[in-house]
């Protein structure tokens, strides 16, 4: 099977032969391992004023380290940023064309495709609360333009071809909750999160819902969107991948679950422990995608991922 296939056949819920799958919903320590800056990390400031020939350059230059992270690391999938600068559109599907062709269709191509209510930053948080109670129903009408506009994107990208799917990557959760009631989740977050899913789905393109933090109170809501797969079960937020997979494991594939604590402070023995549970509790029956509970962000060592997949290649096999 290619990467793409044993990703699909994750993301369907089978069980791959071989290896688990795995990928980084994004892998940051791109200096470090190839001497180049990551994507999302970059800003075209005169993309505009550039020529067409030198476009093309800088984009085979993202492509190449996208795929070169993929080689080396063993992802099966690839997540693609938007420049800044970039135009969203045009420049992302023609990123894609150049990924296509340089890789053929070994890879799982995916983008942030979320429009739903995240989190908001902390000098947010109590204005979009006293939205919530001051005008509900402008909440609810944006979040309906949200979610329109970003199906019609996806449409273009549907139209174009080459992308297999979506990161919804707005996050919903603290470590110990989330940032409103299963209430109020239900009320301006779920309809909105239920809709998206489906116009992707209908077009034809995999759904994997992202959020750290502790899900477990909306679990229920999150698995009645319908998304493909759940990512990236966050035991820093109290979530058990033994537990989740006892709850949902037949309705959704499961992602992540490695802790991003233990591969930040954490001794090698913990690390592996951790890397060992998820791949034990995800496992069985297919359905799950090994990966950190976060992403591989700046700062985290290189020998502690690497670690992480030294015990992948011995203990994830089917």
């Amino acid at each position: 099977m290619t990467p793409k296939e044993r990703f699909i056949a994750a993301l369907e819920r089978k069980s791959p032969s071989g290896r688990v799958p795995h990928f980084e919903l994004v892998f940051f320590l791109t200096m470090e391992a190839f001497g180049k800056v990551h994507p999302s990390q970059r800003r075209y400031s005169q993309w505009d004023q550039m020529s067409d020939s030198e476009r093309r350059l800088h984009l085979e230059d993202i492509a190449d380290l996208y795929i070169a992270t993929a080689d080396t690391y063993d992802h099966d999938a690839i997540f693609i940023h938007c420049v800044e600068g970039m135009d969203q559109e045009g420049d992302m599907t023609r990123l894609i064309d150049v990924i296509r062709e340089k890789s053929g269709d070994q890879y799982f191509i995916m983008t942030h495709g979320d429009a739903t209510y995240a989190l908001p930053g902390g000098d947010k948080l109590c204005e979009f609360i006293y939205r919530l109670a001051d005008e509900p129903e402008v909440v609810k009408a944006d979040a309906e333009r949200n979610v329109d506009a970003a199906l019609e994107k996806a449409a273009i990208f549907a139209r174009h071809g080459g992308l297999d799917g979506f990161a919804l990557c707005s996050d919903y959760c603290f470590n110990d909750n989330p940032f409103l009631s299963p209430a109020h989740f239900g009320e301006f977050i779920t309809p909105y999160l239920k809709k998206l899913t489906a116009g992707y789905r209908k077009m034809g393109f995999y759904v994997i819902k992202h959020t750290d933090g502790n899900i477990m109170p909306i679990l229920d809501q999150l698995i009645e969107c319908g998304p493909h797969a759940l990512h990236s079960l966050d035991p820093q937020g109290g979530v058990d991948i033994a537990e989740v997979k006892k709850l949902v494991g037949d309705k959704v594939c499961l992602i992540g679950n490695v802790s991003c604590s233990m591969l930040d402070s954490g001794t090698d023995d913990e690390v592996v422990a951790s890397a060992r549970y998820a791949l034990e509790n995800g496992m069985p029956n297919g359905g799950y995608i090994f990966s950190t509970s976060n992403c591989v962000y700046t700062g985290m060592r290189l020998e502690r991922y690497n670690l992480m997949l030294d015990t992948w290649r011995e203990f994830g096999n089917y």
